[in-house]
């Protein structure tokens, strides 16, 4: 069981460091800019950001363990 703590952990950290990266590259500003000029797509940004968020929460519900409000 450890194991696999230490992978959730290691994983949670790595998750958390991409969301860091993603959310300081500011995607809302690239909009402003002519399409000429994206380096990439904000639209697609964003929704990398989502998905990482989801997966930091699924993340974390595994570390939490079974919640006793769920059935077996």
């Amino acid at each position: 069981m450890s194991d696999e703590n230490d992978f959730l952990h290691g994983l949670e950290v790595e998750v958390e460091a991409e969301l860091t990266i993603t959310e300081s590259s500011h995607p809302e500003e690239v909009a402003d800019l002519p399409i000429s000029e994206w380096q990439f797509d904000a639209t697609d940004a964003e929704r990398y950001e989502v998905g990482l968020r989801g997966l930091l929460g699924a993340v974390e519900a595994m570390e939490d363990g079974p919640s006793q409000d769920r059935r077996p």
